[in-house]
């Protein structure tokens, strides 16, 4: 099931995307459901029903805008080097152990928003990943029950400042601009999703730059959530961006990197199309 956050020009609201229209939940009696029952799979057939009962107002998709899943998060917890095929483009070994990072949460962008290049940065990258939103509070959470944590998946540019992130020797400030978490268009939840068997998609300007699937995990679903919450508390609206695969402009030959005027599609089979502009400063 495809969950959208939307607006038609007044407040945020959840809907369900069902062939271009979108079924209103906060028509519901209860509301728009909260993540942790977006991830409650009860709750998600309760909702299937009344979309197919026809008994929601909808919403032509072309007539809203189409909002970021989670737009505050909590934290947004980034695994770096997760896919083999990226590993070996940069000749590393693959990790014994996760090698996580952190975006700054006022990142987050919509679909459709501009990404901001920055003035004072010329090596701006992309980097297709699939996200996990956390629909539940846990911690010290086995591989086993990864998945009753999750409330849904979406996709997730993480675009990236090679320079800064080069000349910190360290993250953050890199991946934390304003803009550089571009997240959405959908979140998906249920109907046989198996996050770690998806095609993952990126294209610059109509050319295919990363193709992969989540096969190619390192870490997969399960280890991240787990080997995360043993250390900190999960809680609802984190999100878990899960690496990029091979491709990313810094280590083509010579770079391709990103530039005002490009536009950027990030695909990740059963979620959809992420479309952002590149805007400079």
């Amino acid at each position: 099931m495809q969950f959208v956050r939307y607006t038609t020009g007044e407040t945020p609201a959840w809907g369900v995307l069902d062939d271009n229209r979108i079924h209103a939940l906060d028509a519901r009696p209860n509301g728009a459901p909260l993540l942790a029952e977006i991830g409650d799979e009860a709750v998600r057939s309760a909702i299937q029903r009344d979309v197919e009962n026809g008994v929601l107002p909808t919403n032509d998709r072309s007539s809203v805008s189409l909002l970021a899943p989670v737009p505050s998060p909590g934290k947004i917890i980034c695994a770096g080097l997760n896919y083999h095929d990226h590993a070996e483009e940069q000749n590393e070994e693959p990790p014994e152990k996760p090698m996580l990072f952190t975006k700054s949460p006022s990142a987050v962008a919509n679909p459709g928003d501009a990404v901001i290049h920055p003035e004072d940065i010329s090596q701006v990258d992309y980097e297709v990943e699939l996200a996990a939103v956390v629909g539940r509070t846990g911690s010290n959470i086995s591989k086993e029950n990864a998945e009753d944590y999750v409330a849904g998946y979406t996709v997730l540019n993480d675009v990236s400042a090679r320079d800064a992130q080069f000349d910190d020797g360290q993250f953050f400030r890199g991946k934390s601009y304003d803009t550089f978490a571009p997240m959405g268009p959908t979140l998906v939840a249920g109907d046989g999703f198996n996050a770690n068997s998806v095609n993952v998609e990126l294209r610059v300007n109509g050319k295919v730059k990363q193709a992969s699937n989540t096969d190619e995990f390192i870490f997969d679903i399960g280890d991240l959530i787990s080997y995360i919450s043993g250390f900190t508390t999960l809680c609802p609206g984190d999100v878990i961006s899960t690496g990029t695969p091979g491709g990313v402009g810094i280590f083509r030959d010579p770079p391709e990197l990103l530039e005002p005027g490009d536009n950027v599609e990030a695909e990740i089979e059963g979620i959809g199309v992420l479309k952002n502009n590149v805007v400079a400063e």
